[in-house]
């Protein structure tokens, strides 16, 4: 049971070196409006922890006692979305700032709450104060409100004590509170991996032990979450803290059973995760489709190679029929939309096309649109020793002629001909 009447530490903002410029004009405008109502209204979660690491918010969120429908009344531009929990989204041309109501504790509000068998909250409308609202939080440096009028932030659970130590805490009973959402440890590791914080013990624990949890997650939230996770800078040392904390064999449960047993499917990986990290610094584009085929191009090839034993075709046709094999198999975890599950069958059917080397060859891959993406792969490839240095040289050669990245380009419907 959680204590209402703890009172919370009261810290100027000036004295965390928070920079007030680096937020939003339109979310203060928001906090402002709702202020002059008479409603409450805080900045909360991750943007205020990353404002005092000195990092740049990639978003805003706003919580406030005024229930949804009277936010959408205040803001002509504001629209209400979610069935598991109702929350206003007020968009200024392209900004789309998120506002919620102060949420109810789930020990106070246990008829209102829908739960499954297993305790995970299906569906949760109940609101509260905002001491409720902070024990509905997940770790404790994510529970910290800006008063962005006042220029103070409330801590009510050692949030700023937390982010000096860097640690991540789970607030409450972690086993508990992963069975309420075991999305939540996949949401650790990304913080973890982020922010270079170390995970608690007692969390880390509950971790390992209820990696099954997320069996009953949507496939189709888990891609979501699988995009957080590879796709914002720091991919390798994601992959490293999912394998540790046993969270990897959730999400590809065949590649983790081969990375135990070859070492160089597990370097290949890396390089590859390596690679993104670089992209993303870059500011290159990232596609989701070339890590899926990193991902599971262990089991494609074991696939194909079975294939190819038991019927006659040829190499680039049994890597097609092995990766939609291996996408259907692992879609029970990671649902792929099928503009990036063809593009990544064609990307891996092009590997074996590229050991021919003729500059008919050449010309005939260099005009398709997965050729940048299918040359890239290749070359990690390499690294590994999956083909030979004359393979490299010649089709290294045809793309520095090309010269553009032909992946992210349009183009038109016949130049696909003859794939």
């Amino acid at each position: 049971m959680f204590d209402k009447s703890i009172q919370p530490k009261k810290i100027h903002a000036a004295s965390l070196k928070i920079n007030k410029e680096l937020i939003s004009k339109n979310v203060l405008k928001i906090i402002e409006k709702l202020n002059a109502s008479g409603f409450q209204a805080y900045l909360v979660g991750g943007c205020i922890r990353d404002l005092m690491l000195g990092m740049h918010p990639k978003d805003f969120d706003l919580t406030t006692d005024a229930k949804p429908q009277e936010i959408r009344r205040l803001f002509k531009n504001c629209r209400l979305i979610g069935r598991r929990f109702r929350l206003a989204h007020i968009r200024f041309g392209r900004e789309l700032i998120e506002v919620a109501t102060f949420r109810s504790s789930t020990e106070n509000n246990k008829a209102d709450i829908l739960r499954s068998s297993r305790g995970r909250i299906l569906r949760d409308n109940a609101y509260g104060s905002i001491e409720d609202d902070v024990f509905r939080r997940d770790f404790r440096c994510n529970a910290l409100y800006y008063d962005t009028v006042s220029n103070y932030i409330l801590d009510y659970v050692d949030g700023l004590k937390d982010i000096k130590l860097k640690k991540l805490v789970m607030i409450g009973n972690a086993h508990r509170r992963l069975h309420e959402d075991p999305v939540r440890m996949i949401r650790a590791i990304r913080f973890a991996a982020k922010l270079n914080f170390n995970i608690d013990a007692q969390l880390a624990s509950s971790i390992k032990k209820n990696s099954g949890l997320l069996e009953s997650i949507p496939a189709a939230r888990m891609f979501d979450e699988f995009l957080k996770l590879f796709q914002s800078g720091y991919a390798e040392s994601t992959f490293e803290l999912l394998v540790k904390f046993g969270l990897f064999k959730e999400l590809f449960p065949q590649t983790d059973e081969q990375i135990n047993l070859d070492a160089t499917l597990k370097e290949f990986i890396i390089a590859a995760l390596q690679n993104t990290d670089l992209r993303f610094i870059e500011k290159k584009p990232i596609t989701p489709m070339f890590l899926l085929g990193v991902f599971l191009w262990g089991p494609i090839l074991q696939y194909s190679s079975n294939i190819k034993k038991r019927k006659k075709c040829s190499q680039s046709r049994s890597l097609v029929i092995s990766t939609y094999k291996v996408i259907a198999m692992n879609s029970n975890r990671i649902a792929i939309p099928k503009r990036f599950s063809s593009l990544m069958s064609e990307m891996i059917a092009m590997q074996p096309r590229f050991e021919i080397i003729s500059p008919k060859q050449a010309k005939l891959l260099s005009k398709l649109r997965i050729f940048r993406a299918a040359y890239d792969f290749l070359l990690l490839r390499s690294l590994v020793g999956g083909c030979s240095e004359e393979v490299i040289k010649f089709w290294s050669k045809v793309q520095l002629k090309t010269g553009k990245d032909i992946y992210h380009r349009k183009v038109n419907r016949k130049q696909l001909n003859g794939r």
